[in-house]
């Protein structure tokens, strides 16, 4: 069977490190995962987690699973609608990005495996993590989800009790796993904690 392949685009919104984990996620689950990195998402990487300098062998736990693909390189593979890409995610979305793909302004390759996503009925994920959103933003993401685009912000629940950063970012990252049918670890199904209806009193 062939293996799965998804797009990952990573734009200059704050939480960089949803994508470099959802790139691992995805390859850990033995898809192929191709990768566009905007110029902005280069400089959020660098000033939120240190790294002057990405590289699959850098950012990626399976570096050899990953293709990475330049902003402006437009004739990659995944920019056509005859690929074998069954979804494309923006994560993180910064607003400037999906207000492009919401116009259909499908500037450089993120714009473009966007707008092929929508064209050809495949699924969209898009990570916005912007707060609080103006009516634009809004309007913006009103458009989208009745293209078919998925809006899946990235807002971390508390319900099961995250004790460490990692345990917020996973919560975001299992949505966005079991909207795409990719089975992992992350994915652990709800459980009714045994002290929930204790008197705390």
């Amino acid at each position: 069977m062939a293996e799965r392949q998804f797009v990952v685009c990573m734009t200059g919104s704050s939480g960089a490190v949803y994508g470099v984990r959802l790139v691992d996620a995805l390859s850990m689950a033995g898809a192929v995962v191709h990768v566009v990195l905007s110029e902005p998402a280069r400089r959020v990487l660098l000033y939120e987690e240190g790294i002057e300098d990405p590289s699959p062998e850098k950012l990626f736990a399976r570096p050899e699973s990953v293709v990475w693909h330049g902003a402006d390189s437009v004739e990659a593979a995944p920019a056509s609608g005859s690929a074998g890409v069954e979804a494309v995610i923006v994560c993180p979305c910064s607003m400037g990005t999906l207000g492009r793909i919401a116009g259909g302004y499908s500037v450089g390759l993120i714009g473009r495996v966007a707008d092929v996503a929508l064209k050809e009925g495949r699924t969209l994920i898009l990570v916005p993590r912007e707060t609080p959103l103006s009516l634009i933003h809004l309007e913006n993401m009103t458009r989208l989800v009745r293209a078919g685009a998925v809006i899946l912000p990235a807002s971390p629940g508390f319900y099961h009790r995250p004790k460490t950063r990692d345990d917020l970012i996973d919560f975001v990252l299992a949505k966005i796993l079991h909207r795409l049918g990719v089975d992992s670890a992350l994915r652990k199904p709800w459980e009714t904690p045994d002290d929930l209806y204790e008197d705390a009193t």
